[in-house]
């Protein structure tokens, strides 16, 4: 106990010591909060410019093109499996 109480006093004694330009050069800054600061063109909603997707928003950016991929399978799975079902039946119902 004194000796936690003896290297408490030695380290406010110690920090009282630097001078002030110091001291505020010990206190942490927000460095990692400049996502706020814009470099370069403001990105927009897909919406507003949907033929130019460098200037979207990262996130719709996203969704878009998990969308479009996703779309693009699908298509591919329905037109190489569903497709031949479908002319099957119209056959069968042409025929009658």
């Amino acid at each position: 106990m004194a000796t936690s109480l003896t290297t408490a006093a030695r380290r406010a004694a110690a920090f009282t010591r630097f001078p002030s330009s110091t001291t505020s050069s010990l206190v942490q800054r927000r460095g990692l909060a400049g996502a706020a600061d814009h470099h370069g063109p403001p990105k927009v909603n897909c919406w507003s410019e949907p033929m130019n997707p460098a200037q979207w928003k990262e996130e719709h950016f996203v969704i878009v093109s998990l969308s479009g991929w996703g779309l693009l399978f699908y298509g591919g799975y329905k037109l190489f499996t569903g497709g031949k079902k479908n002319k099957e039946e119209n056959l069968v119902q042409a025929s009658q």
